[in-house]
């Protein structure tokens, strides 16, 4: 099991959470991990580029001179590549950049991702964000509390992953400029993890990624410290 640091939204410390090791403990895999990122990077191009070729470009259609004896170059249209204003060759035209990807490249590229912030103590897992109403100034005091609004030229880059329910949590995040991004566990991406420095779950956030890798990765499985109550409800049932 990997031991995740657990703490609330003050700062405090709540104990540890026992994360799976098919989820944080792997080695992570530099050509995999290239392999997906660039293929998602792919994926979200709108391939909508687009060029004229010399046949679509309006005009050109008398040769510019004659072929012989004015000892210039033979030309036959002024919508030529090598002209000023004509076609381009070669160009780009509108395509698709999405590339298949098997599912289980995807899960041990994010497993490799993640176990990567993990063994340089970057993931940080808060008991519950507890937000009564959406307020930014709530989630500034909560950043600064865990250490993660510093002050300096270049403030880290921080991932929250926020469950679906914790709406108040997401309001209050969400404004907080562009070295903070959110994103929902179904959606985390290897390249999510690789381009911030911290990454911090919820004890619900973090449950329902690791039950993203299937049997045997779920957070109840690995278990809590002693004394803590099992994330999702007491029974430790997945919350459907």
């Amino acid at each position: 099991m990997t031991r995740l640091p657990c703490r609330t939204r003050d700062g405090e410390a709540a104990g540890h959470v026992d994360a799976p090791d098919a989820v944080f403990g792997q080695t992570p895999n530099v050509a995999l991990l290239h392999q997906v990122v660039t293929a998602q990077l792919a994926a979200a191009r709108s391939g909508t580029h687009s060029t004229k070729t010399r046949a679509e470009v309006a005009g050109g259609g008398a040769k510019p001179w004659r072929q012989k004896g004015t000892g210039r170059a033979r030309h036959g249209s002024i919508r030529a590549p090598q002209w000023r204003g004509g076609g381009v060759a070669h160009g780009p035209k509108p395509r698709d950049y999405r590339q298949r990807t098997p599912k289980k490249m995807v899960r041990a590229a994010l497993a490799g991702a993640l176990s990567d912030r993990a063994a340089h103590d970057r993931v940080l897992v808060v008991d519950r964000w507890g937000f009564e109403a959406p307020r930014t100034k709530d989630a500034v005091r909560a950043l600064e509390a865990l250490g993660l609004r510093p002050t300096g030229e270049r403030p880290p880059r921080v991932l929250v992953v926020l469950e679906r329910t914790e709406e108040a949590a997401w309001k209050s995040f969400r404004n907080l400029g562009p070295r903070l991004a959110i994103t929902m566990p179904e959606e985390l991406s290897a390249y999510d993890v690789l381009r911030c420095d911290w990454v911090v779950f919820s004890r619900a956030s973090l449950e329902r990624t690791c039950r993203r890798f299937g049997p045997g990765s779920d957070l109840s499985d690995a278990g809590t410290d002693p004394g803590e109550a099992a994330p999702g409800g007491s029974d430790g049932e997945d919350d459907r």
